[in-house]
C-alpha cells in the first residue's frame, strides 16, 4: 500500500493536498489525476474559503545559459519574499547539484508578493538535463530569459528560449550580472540587440518580441527596470523583477465549474509526506473528502485506476 500522497500545483496555493492512497505502483501511469462529477457539480455553486483567486496567480520558468545566475537569483527571490533560507543554492536538492553548481532537475516554488502568488519553476541550463526544460515549460504563463550581460546569449540560451517560444509563453529578459566592471551600458544595448534578433530568428510573435528588460545583479540582490551598476541603497532589492512578472505574465486560465483534473508533470517521494506530484490544474476544485483516481494510458485507450481520497488539505 503507498503512503500519503500530496499533490502540489501551479494553479493554486489552495491546491496543495495531502490525501491517503489506495494505488500500487503503475509503470505506465499517465501522470493525470480527476475527480468525480459529484465534486465538479459542488464546485460549479460554491467555492471554498481557501480558493485563491486565479486572476492572482503567475506561474514563471527562470531559464538560461548554464552559469548565467539562475539559481542564485531564485535564491534572492526568495529571500526578498520573506524565506528562511539557511544555505545558497536553497533550490538545488540533488547532492550532485550541490557539488557541481549546477540544476539538474526542475524545482518549484511558491512567494507571495503584494496579495499576488508565484509559482516559480527553476529549471536546468546544462545541455545534458535539457529535457527537463521541454517537461515543464507547458505548465507555465511566463518566462524569465536570464543571460549573462558580459557573455551575452549562448547555446543553451536558444534551447531554452526555443522551447519557451513554442509552447507561447511570455518572457522578461533580465541581463545579470550587470555590476561587473567589464559590463557597460553600452554593452548591455549590445546583449538585448543580439537577444532581440535571436527572438525573430526563433519566430517569436510580435506579443513575445515586446518583452520588458531588466539589469540586475543575482550575487548581491538587486535588480533595476534601468541600466545602473550600483542602484541606491533602498532599491538594492528584487522589487521592480517581481513587479514585472506580475505586470507582465497573464494568469493562468481556469475552468473552475469543471471536473478536477491535473496532469502531473514531476514526481518525488518524502519520507513523511509520501508520494509528492507536482503538476498543473486544468480544472475543477477539491475538497476534503473528495475521491480522486489516477488516469493511466493503455492500449485500449485511458483506464482509471483505484481512487484515493482527500484528507487534509494545505
Amino acid at each position: 500500500m503507498a503512503g500519503p500522497l500530496l499533490l502540489r500545483s501551479l494553479l493554486s496555493a489552495s491546491t496543495l493536498k495531502s490525501f491517503s492512497s489506495h494505488l500500487a505502483p503503475l509503470p505506465r501511469f499517465s501522470r493525470c489525476f480527476s475527480s468525480g462529477p459529484a465534486s465538479a457539480a459542488a464546485a460549479a455553486t460554491t467555492y471554498p474559503s481557501a480558493y485563491l483567486d486565479p486572476g492572482r496567480l503567475r506561474n514563471v520558468a527562470v531559464i538560461a545559459h548554464v552559469d548565467h545566475g539562475k539559481t542564485t537569483l531564485m535564491d534572492r527571490l526568495l529571500r526578498q519574499c520573506g524565506a528562511d533560507i539557511p544555505h545558497e543554492r536553497a533550490m538545488d536538492s540533488i547532492s550532485l547539484e550541490r557539488e557541481r553548481g549546477i540544476t539538474i532537475a526542475s524545482k518549484v516554488t511558491s512567494v507571495s508578493w503584494k496579495e499576488n502568488e508565484l509559482n516559480m519553476v527553476d529549471t536546468p541550463g546544462h545541455a545534458d538535463f535539457g529535457g527537463e526544460v521541454e517537461r515543464v515549460v507547458g505548465m507555465v504563463e511566463g518566462a524569465v530569459l536570464v543571460v549573462d550581460a558580459g557573455e551575452g546569449p549562448l547555446a543553451q540560451t536558444k534551447f531554452v528560449l526555443a522551447k519557451a517560444l513554442k509552447y507561447g509563453l511570455r518572457p522578461l529578459l533580465l541581463l545579470n550580472k550587470v555590476d561587473r566592471p567589464s559590463v557597460s551600458e553600452e554593452r548591455c544595448n549590445e546583449v538585448e540587440t543580439l537577444v532581440f534578433d535571436l527572438f525573430a530568428n526563433l519566430g517569436a510573435t510580435e506579443e513575445q518580441l515586446d518583452f520588458p528588460v531588466l539589469y540586475a545583479s543575482a550575487k548581491e540582490g538587486w535588480a533595476s527596470s534601468t541600466f545602473t551598476k550600483d542602484p541606491p541603497a533602498g532599491a538594492k532589492n528584487m522589487s521592480q523583477l517581481l513587479d514585472a512578472i506580475v505586470r507582465h505574465v497573464p494568469p493562468p486560465k481556469a475552468n473552475l465549474d469543471g471536473p478536477f483534473q491535473m496532469l502531473v508533470s514531476m514526481m518525488e517521494k518524502d519520507f513523511y509526506l509520501g508520494r509528492i506530484l507536482t503538476g498543473r490544474v486544468s480544472s475543477g476544485i477539491v475538497r476534503v473528502g473528495d475521491k480522486i483516481h489516477g488516469l493511466r494510458s493503455s492500449e485500449s485507450g485511458i483506464e482509471k485506476i483505484e481512487e484515493g481520497k482527500v484528507c487534509s488539505l494545505t
